[in-house]
């Protein structure tokens, strides 16, 4: 598949904030590296035929966005240098957010206490300044871990302390393994958080929430006692010039045995349902989009030198068409002994990884809830991004592929009842198969259950008119697919996968 550049209005300018280094000798060799990390690519993937590895080349986010999307690097000594030697830049650029080297040691100058507000407000001055030499009127933010943290200061605190809005300056923000929630330990009954947040042992009480209600809360809101006590640190309040929800994308890593940080004592105390630093549960905003991929918090196998991470990040930020995909109208048989889950992959023709996977093995399987009396029953299955100018060929829909797994566990007080279960057993699994075809066109929902295909997926086409568009705003597509008769007894009769397709931009 070729090289897309995106219209020029589409390429704003993007930053890269980095995550946390820990103490001096650690942001020593942080500031070392002249792009933060966002340069690191990797040679590894965990997949091939025969159980035998495959060599896969991960060049980077940075290369892969200057090659695929016309992107550029300005630099003249250093970025300062070149900003302030250039009245007019082009918008089509990546910079890097270089907050940790006034805290440096390498300098030749005393090195400043790192404060996460000054380093957000420091990205704002960065912000204002690309947006008077573009002429861009908002930038992309893409950050690792507590850059996000960073980036949701400025959104929330430092922005509104001024009197400005988050839509002035932000059009999108996506977040790899950030600790939305703050960091948490499984391990220790509490004592490892009250010893961190009392301490501060080399900055780390940021992911406490007493210092995260400090920076996440506007000073005319704050309360001088401390957060309350149903503060959720996740929360990014929608108020007037807030960016919305729907401009966030949150990368959740389900990987903790390859991260390998302190010989794997750091994953062992947060936990398997995490990516080995941050748990599932505080990885994302919620209201926001989040894919969920089997990739460590960083290292070898780590989120930001992924082709997982890359992939979501692509399409999210120059994407045109945005597809929602939920189980609606499901109904569970009348046993309270019986907990159900759905395991979900979505995957995108032409790419080598699996987007989205939400498996129980990988601790976060979608729970089923009983539907609440009155209400319709839906549960959001995935949420995804394509690019109608990724196509191979411009004659062919957009491709992507949903493998529905349902499964039952019966428990009783809390136990598993061994006596009919079959380990990794799903009630019922089929994949289906959705073509969407592109903005200018429709758009056009196809979809087909993979047990109605037959031959292989990549043979076959879509035929006759698409589903019926049943929601009349122009614009948007929704569509519904009824299950296969197979699981009519599991998930009663009416049970369908509601797909829906808007423009993206």
């Amino acid at each position: 598949m070729g090289g897309h550049t995106m219209d020029g209005d589409r390429r704003l300018p993007l930053v890269y904030v980095r995550g946390f280094a820990g103490g001096t000798r650690a942001i020593d060799r942080a500031v070392d590296d002249p792009f933060y990390g966002f340069n690191e690519g990797s040679t590894h993937i965990r997949i091939g035929a025969f159980n035998q590895p495959v060599f896969h080349q991960f060049e980077s986010p940075l290369l892969r966005l200057l090659r695929e999307e016309g992107y550029d690097l300005l630099v003249k000594g250093s970025q300062e240098a070149y900003l302030a030697g250039h009245d007019e830049i082009p918008a089509a650029t990546v910079w890097i957010h270089r907050f940790y080297d006034r805290s440096a040691s390498t300098w030749g100058s005393p090195p400043q206490e790192y404060v996460l507000e000054q380093a957000a407000a420091d990205l704002l001055d960065l912000i204002d300044r690309l947006r008077e030499k573009t002429g861009a009127p908002a930038v992309h933010l893409v950050a690792h871990s507590m850059g996000g943290l960073i980036c949701r200061c400025l959104l929330q605190k430092i922005l509104p302390d001024r009197g400005r809005t988050a839509t002035d300056c932000v059009a999108k923000l996506f977040t790899y393994g950030t600790p939305h929630g703050g960091i948490a330990f499984e391990a220790g009954g509490g004592w490892l958080e009250r010893i961190r947040d009392t301490f501060g042992i080399e900055g780390a009480d940021i992911f406490g929430p007493r210092r995260m209600y400090e920076y996440l809360t506007p000073q005319a809101l704050r309360n001088p006692d401390g957060p309350p006590a149903d503060w959720d640190p996740r929360e990014m309040p929608q108020d007037p010039g807030a960016l919305p929800l729907e401009r966030i994308f949150c990368l959740v890593g389900t990987d903790p045995t390859d991260y390998d940080v302190a010989f794997g004592l750091s994953a062992a105390a947060v936990g398997a349902r995490s990516d080995g630093l941050v748990q599932i549960d505080r990885a994302y905003v919620p209201g926001a989009h989040r894919a969920f991929v089997h990739r460590s918090h960083s290292g070898r196998y780590g989120m930001v030198n992924s082709e997982e991470g890359y992939q979501n990040l692509r399409r999210f930020l120059f994407g045109d068409t945005r597809i929602e995909a939920c189980l609606a109208d499901y109904r569970l048989p009348d046993d309270e002994d019986l907990v159900w889950q759905a395991e979900v992959r979505l995957s995108v023709r032409g790419l080598p990884v699996v987007m989205h996977e939400r498996l129980a093995e990988h601790w976060c399987p979608v729970q089923l809830d009983p539907p609440v009396e009155g209400q319709q029953a839906w549960k959001q299955l995935a949420t995804t991004f394509l690019n109608s100018g990724l196509r191979a060929s411009s004659d062919e829909p957009m491709r992507f592929i949903l493998d529905l797994r349902l499964l039952s566990l019966r428990e009783h007080h809390g136990f598993l009842n061994l006596g009919d279960h079959i380990e990794q057993s799903a009630d019922f699994a089929d994949t289906l198969v959705i073509d969407v075809g592109p903005p200018d066109a429709g758009p056009g929902i196809w979809a087909t259950w993979n047990s109605d295909i037959e031959g292989a997926i990549r043979d076959h086409r879509p035929a006759g008119a698409p589903c019926s568009d049943e929601d009349p705003a122009p614009g948007r597509w929704v569509a519904h697919i009824p299950l296969p008769p197979t699981a009519r007894k599991l998930v009663g009769p009416d049970a369908r996968i509601r797909i829906v397709a808007t423009p993206w931009d």
